[in-house]
């Protein structure tokens, strides 16, 4: 259930004059290509123009219960993926969402405003209680609590999500307006924002759907991948027989083939196979080859730059402090507030 949220605020610090930006990802897996094009490129395009703050969901990922050497390895995994990746820590602020303690608080506050009926109903639950039956924990059925927390902590107006996301957006509208409702008007109710519309849905290698954190990992490209498996995991991407007239339709699985040519080759290279396709001589070893290598090279420096991040443990320590700092400067605030509206200020 990897977590996706960016929001843009209403909510200013000092004499900022940007809206804020604030996305999270869960800190199990490995950042993938999907991720990458779907998300992280957007963020970097966004750290200039807004006023951006990235956490890693680390709260999130112990509804799986991860062991616990690995959690501070995941965190700075993700971490220094995203830095790899072109976030920039002097940009933006990158912290842990456990390093926030007033997230918790308002995600306690408005758990009193969820209900139980309401919970079971959200489809992301319903998958996971298929996938884990064994572990229906408390936090898998408030999830959207949570990520509701996440957003109104820094009274977010605007949420760019998935297709995926938005009915978890649509229970935030839900919380933001009960609380409202009870103790007087505090919360935006945030809105669906599409940043714009370059985003790029990468499909698993297999054609069954979309790459992904924790399926399909042998059809998934995995920014952490080393150059040899890249290849070999290209030349077992999913393939036919070819076109038999001109111009033919290209199956979405083809279609995602020249989709990840188009975003690591060249352009003259991408057209010598789209014309080899719709002239009916293409041959799909060749492209995949050629593919691999591309894909390969792309990867590469981004790999080798996380890898150097995480040897640097107090780097990662420092920008995760300073990031938290940051953000919590905000979220003190909206917590001042809403326990003000509550009633909870006894001194």
């Amino acid at each position: 259930m990897a977590l996706q949220i960016f929001l843009t605020t209403g909510h200013y610090l000092c004499s900022m004059s940007k809206e804020i930006v604030v996305s999270g990802i869960r800190s199990t897996g490995h950042l993938h290509l999907g991720n990458y094009f779907g998300a992280i490129q957007n963020y970097v395009k966004m750290q200039d123009a807004y006023e951006c703050y990235f956490f890693v969901a680390d709260y999130h990922s112990l509804t799986t219960h991860p062991d616990p050497k690995d959690l501070k390895a995941n965190v700075f995994h993700v971490l220094a993926e995203n830095i790899a990746s072109g976030l920039d820590p002097n940009k933006v602020a990158l912290y842990a969402q456990s390093d926030i303690p007033e997230i918790p608080e308002l995600y306690l506050m408005l758990n009193m405003m969820a209900y139980v009926g309401e919970l079971e109903k959200v489809p992301t639950f319903k998958d996971k209680v298929r996938q884990q039956p064994d572990n229906v924990n408390a936090g898998l059925l408030t999830y959207p609590v949570l990520m509701t927390a996440d957003i109104l902590i820094q009274k977010a107006v605007k949420v760019p999500v998935g297709k995926d996301q938005e009915q978890h957006l649509e229970m935030a509208r839900n919380f933001a307006q009960r609380f409202n409702s009870r103790y007087g008007d505090f919360f935006p109710e945030p809105q669906v924002f599409r940043f714009n519309n370059d985003a790029v849905k990468i499909m698993s290698l297999d054609g069954n759907g979309k790459m992904s954190k924790s399926e399909n990992v042998n059809a998934t490209i995995y920014l952490s991948d080393d150059d040899d498996i890249i290849k070999k995991k290209i030349m077992k991407a999913k393939t036919d027989a070819g076109p038999t007239e001109p111009n033919a339709v290209m199956p979405d699985y083809i279609q995602n083939l020249f989709l990840l040519m188009s975003l690591c080759s060249k352009p003259e290279t991408v057209d010598i196979y789209r014309n080899n396709y719709n002239n009916c001589t293409i041959r799909y070893g060749d492209m995949k080859k050629q593919l691999a290598e591309d894909m390969a090279a792309f990867v590469h420096p981004i790999r080798e730059h996380a890898w150097e991040l995480q040897k640097d443990e107090a780097l990662m320590r420092k920008i995760l402090k300073e990031g938290a700092e940051k953000a919590r400067i905000g979220a003190s605030k909206t917590m001042a507030g809403a326990r003000k509206l509550i009633g909870i200020n006894y001194y």
